[in-house]
């Protein structure tokens, strides 16, 4: 061990003020020891330069081994990662078709049954149209009917009233003969 410091010249100044020889060497050995101590203490809790590089080595090899078992974690991860996104994504195509196959059938009931309706109109048009047909052929038979009942009844009207006018000149001229 070295001391940073001159103990002859500790001595020497320890003489000038006023202690012996003897005193100054027993107090600057009580200090050496003292400062021996104190080292020998720091030294405990100090690590050598070579203690220091062995244990960086250490340290950086077991750095070294957990970055190796976090790779290979990782990667086992990311298989495990990948091969359940392969599987979610098989379901997911799976429900897709299914709900497609889902659409597929609604639209076909949904046009298969407008179908139906479309066709239950047309028939109900239809016959509406057959009942407004003949409802219009009947009323044209009936006016038809009671155009010839007018006719009949007109010449009716006019063999009466020819008669009644007849009858009135026959009666005139009678009265026309008596009278002349």
């Amino acid at each position: 061990r070295k001391l940073f410091f001159d103990t002859h010249a500790l001595v020497c100044l320890f003489e000038a003020n006023g202690f012996t020889t003897q005193q100054s060497e027993v107090i600057v050995s009580a200090l050496v020891k003292i400062m021996n101590t104190n080292l020998d203490m720091i030294y405990k809790d100090m690590v050598t330069k070579v203690q220091q590089e062995i244990a960086l080595q250490q340290v950086m090899s077991h750095i070294g081994g957990v970055k190796k078992d976090m790779i290979i974690l990782e990667k086992s991860e990311f298989s495990a990662l990948r091969s359940e996104n392969e599987k979610i994504k098989l379901e997911l195509q799976q429900i897709k078709k299914q709900v497609m196959d889902e659409i597929t059938k609604v639209r076909a009931d949904n046009k298969l049954n407008l179908n139906l309706e479309k066709s239950r109109v047309k028939e109900l048009h239809a016959q509406q149209d057959r009942a407004l047909t003949q409802t219009d052929r009947k009323i044209d038979t009936e006016v038809a009917d009671l155009k010839t009942m007018l006719e009949s009844h007109k010449l009716d009207n006019i063999k009466y009233l020819a008669g009644s006018v007849f009858t009135c000149l026959t009666v005139a001229l009678g009265f026309y003969r008596l009278w002349i």
